[in-house]
């Protein structure tokens, strides 16, 4: 009797501390809905790994951002945006169909978990940190705007090694504020998003200019106004 006591207490406990986690998450995301983040966790991060080193951030509300930003982000990582729920579960089912089929597993991130990943979680390929990424995901798709999301992760998505947000990486490759960004400057800023440590703006590989080639064609077929109704 003593033990099952002891075990439920011990269960109650563990639920009132997961319950005041979910409670203090809930808070701070739909805080973030109206204050901007001051920072992310991949910010913190880098600093962490670079103590000696500062980083390029900036904040920039979502209209004073070339309207090119936007489009290219959703035409190159999520072009279901606008439809999904924070997690493309189609996309999600036809990644795992190509998996079991014999194919590697792709990756199949909205930009709204990228959001969620850079601003609360950390890199890496596990499915506990995937799993935490979702379930963030539908909460913050729940609580923002479309317009909200796009805001956010534009202003803290990594360009490049210590640079963070868009104004901050179109300043520092261009020399000039996000909202003068050209439909080509912001396919190639959206083509290095993948793999910001390793894909460069400023010498752009073969592979970096294809895929600038490619969003361009998306944008193209998507249309100026895709994104107007949000």
């Amino acid at each position: 009797m003593a033990k099952a006591r002891g075990i439920r207490k011990f269960l109650s406990w563990l639920g009132v501390i997961f319950g005041g986690a979910l409670a203090l998450i809930l808070l701070v995301i739909l805080l973030f809905r109206f204050v901007n983040p001051p920072t992310s966790a991949f910010m913190l991060g880098y600093q962490l790994q670079h103590p000696d080193k500062s980083f390029a951030h900036e904040w920039v509300p979502l209209a004073e951002i070339s309207h090119w930003m936007p489009l290219a982000v959703v035409a190159s990582e999520d072009q279901r945006f606008p439809h999904h729920v924070g997690v493309d579960f189609e996309a999600v089912r036809q990644a795992l169909s190509e998996y079991r089929a014999g194919d590697g597993l792709r990756g199949a991130s909205t930009i709204t978990q990228q959001t969620a990943k850079n601003l609360f979680l950390w890199s890496g390929r596990s499915f506990i940190r995937k799993a935490i990424e979702a379930g963030l995901a539908l909460i913050i798709d729940g609580l923002w705007s479309k317009q909200r999301v796009l805001e956010v992760y534009l202003n803290i998505a990594e360009f490049g090694p210590g640079i963070y947000g868009v104004e901050a990486a179109s300043w520092t490759y261009f020399g000039k504020p996000a909202r003068h960004l050209t439909e080509y400057q912001a396919a190639l800023l959206a083509a290095v998003l993948p793999n910001p440590k390793v894909l460069s703006v400023t010498d752009p590989s073969s592979y970096v200019l294809e895929r600038v080639a490619w969003i361009r064609g998306q944008i193209a077929q998507l249309g100026a106004g895709y994104l107007r109704d949000l």
